[in-house]
């Protein structure tokens, strides 16, 4: 083995665990309950984003904070929180489909590429990249449901959104008013938000995760010292971090499209895709399709980086003993 490849075994293969060398069951298991704690910490954030991509011209142009406190002080610390039932029931299935499909689609594309003697970041980018995107397309005919039901949840009363009992009540409503197709409106929206934002986020951790380590010198044919575990999570939350921002960038006008069609209140006329593009426009200008920006920004990356770092760790703690 030549002193790249060593330099390699001891940086990439020590800072990443393959799908074929986890304890599926036990991932599942503690994934679940982890991932729960996350989305616990980190809910508000996504109920603060969705009110102000759904307010009126008037109130969206308040800050994220000044929406923080309007919460607080109309519904209190449950105000943050609604639509949070909903969102957990179906995370676990969701999340199960999404990390089988990310990680074998991963090692699949790994192989695929490798051939062709491209450089790590670019090979990483590719596999992470493929592997986010089907994980993503796999995922939405569970995370949709959920979506729409939950965001409803979360504007009910507000601006003159329906009020309902639950997210029982909000999917009754709607199957009754639209059939099951109430319960996935905004679909091909979701899809072309969520699957490349999944596809971007994915892509630029595992590139920038990449350059990172070559800029710490753990890349070169000079370096065959495993990296500490402090570093290897340093390094895997600045490329959650980077991610977010990406991907927070890129995906932000699809996704308050997407949210407004989604909440749209079902005895009111519906409106396409096309109608909500003229009303943004119509408001706030070009700028209205970034309504919500910076709360999404920093949910991605909070988000990106804590699950990351948790999802790495959950990895390790899963792994096979050799």
């Amino acid at each position: 083995m030549d002193s790249t490849a060593r330099s390699r075994v001891s940086s990439f293969d020590q800072t990443e665990i393959n799908w074929d060398k986890l304890d599926k069951t036990k991932l599942y298991v503690v994934g679940a309950g982890l991932f729960t704690g996350v989305t616990v910490a980190l809910y508000p954030i996504s109920v603060i984003k969705t009110r102000i991509q759904v307010a009126s011209k008037e109130i969206a142009q308040q800050s994220a904070f000044s929406t923080f406190k309007n919460i607080l002080k109309v519904d209190g610390i449950p105000g943050l929180y609604r639509g949070f039932g909903t969102v957990i029931t179906g995370a676990i299935p969701a999340r199960i489909i999404f990390l089988t499909s990310l990680e074998t689609t991963k090692a699949a594309s790994l192989k695929i590429v490798e051939p062709f003697k491209l450089s790590e970041p670019v090979q990483a980018a590719i596999a992470n990249g493929m592997g986010g995107l089907l994980a993503s397309i796999s995922s939405q005919a569970v995370f949709v449901p959920i979506d729409v039901v939950s965001q409803k949840l979360m504007v009910q009363g507000y601006s003159g959104y329906t009020k309902y009992n639950g997210g029982l009540d909000v999917a009754r409503k709607l199957i009754k008013s639209d059939g099951v197709r109430g319960l996935y409106r905004g679909f091909g929206l979701s899809v072309m938000t969520y699957s490349p934002s999944s596809a971007v986020w994915w892509a630029s951790y595992g590139s920038s995760q990449r350059i990172i380590w070559r800029f710490l010198g753990h890349a070169g044919d000079h370096q065959e010292t495993v990296p500490s575990q402090w570093k290897i999570v340093g390094v895997q939350a600045t490329g959650g971090i980077v991610a977010g921002a990406v991907a927070s960038c890129i995906t932000t006008p699809l996704d308050t499209i997407k949210t407004r069609l989604q909440v749209m209140d079902h005895d009111k006329p519906r409106q396409n895709a096309r109608e909500v593009v003229k009303r943004l426009i119509a408001e706030d200008g070009w700028k209205g399709f970034y309504r919500g920006l910076g709360p999404r920004f920093l949910s991605m990356s909070m988000w990106g980086t804590t699950m990351i770092v948790s999802y790495e760790y959950l990895k390790r703690l899963c792994a096979k003993a050799e």
